[in-house]
């Protein structure tokens, strides 16, 4: 989860180019954790392979969750980090993207908590609008090193049921 200075956040465009998720949705960047690699080494590479920030500072991991879904001609089960990081700069082009979500991602933008919570667009992960105003209200706290307790964002079946239907 992405943050600049104005407290807007970064997501992704994305759809399933094999048609089997059906929709489109918003999405933060990230995706797979290679062998010994640390969480938060692996968010920073997945963030500069999906949108080219370099230069991040890279903070905890602030969601938990547990996952399955099929994208693509793929089904994941996978337990994820999702961590919170800060920018100054501007977004830069994607540049390390795999097949797949090249074919899946579209439009890099930045939004603004208002605008996210007014809309409540669909969203990965899908429990996002639930916790996202906490987040960006307690982040600044977080990044100067206070405590705070990590939250497990694991969608239910209503969770997941609810996401299918948006479209």
């Amino acid at each position: 989860m992405v943050l600049d200075p104005e407290d807007r956040i970064l997501l992704i465009n994305g759809r399933d180019p094999a048609g089997r998720t059906p929709g489109r949705w918003w999405e933060i960047p990230g995706g797979g954790i290679d062998f010994n690699e640390e969480t938060g080494a692996a968010a920073l590479r997945e963030l500069r392979e999906e949108t080219g920030l370099a230069g991040v500072a890279m903070g905890p991991a602030v969601w938990t969750q547990y996952v399955e879904y099929t994208f693509g001609p793929f089904h994941f089960q996978q337990d994820e980090w999702i961590h919170v990081a800060w920018w100054d700069g501007e977004t830069r082009t994607q540049t390390g993207l795999e097949p797949l979500e090249a074919a899946a991602f579209g439009e890099v933008r930045w939004w603004s908590l208002d605008e996210a919570l007014s809309t409540r667009p669909r969203t990965i992960p899908y429990r996002m609008m639930e916790v996202l105003e906490d987040l960006v209200r307690n982040h600044e706290a977080i990044r100067n090193g206070e405590p705070f307790e990590q939250v497990d964002i694991t969608p239910v079946d209503d969770h997941v049921a609810d996401w299918q239907a948006q479209r």
